[in-house]
């Protein structure tokens, strides 16, 4: 059991759709179970990009997936909650329009989400 919390869906812009989803992880190989755990459901495995960051005894880790920059925006969220030895993944179905920078509010706000969900300040 990977501890895997899924919040879903939590909010739309021009079409695309954001999730947001975390667990507790200590090691890449931790991070590795609950990247597969999710991508276990089909939905999240054909999203457009599965965005991550995490805070680890041994350091921070993070893949943008595509998504270049965002992995860095959930990161410093995470810092500035000092979420350790935890994952966040923001998936992102693309809708067809490009979003520019708006792209980095969105993953802020599917961040804020799940800290939200934590009780945690971002």
């Amino acid at each position: 059991m990977t501890g895997l919390t899924r919040l879903g869906v939590v909010l739309t812009d021009r079409g695309s759709k954001y999730a947001v989803s975390g667990a507790p992880a200590r090691s890449r190989e931790e991070v590795d179970t609950v990247l597969a755990a999710l991508k276990s459901d089909r939905a999240y495995a054909k999203a457009t990009h599965n965005t991550w960051a995490a805070l680890l005894p041994s350091g921070a880790l993070k893949a943008d997936d595509g998504e270049s920059g965002a992995a860095m925006v959930i990161l410093r969220m995470m810092e500035r909650a000092e979420l350790a030895d935890h994952v966040i993944v923001v998936t992102r179905w693309y809708g067809g329009k490009k979003l520019g920078g708006d792209r980095f509010r969105r993953v802020g706000d599917a961040t804020r989400a799940y800290l939200d969900h934590l009780g945690l300040c971002a």
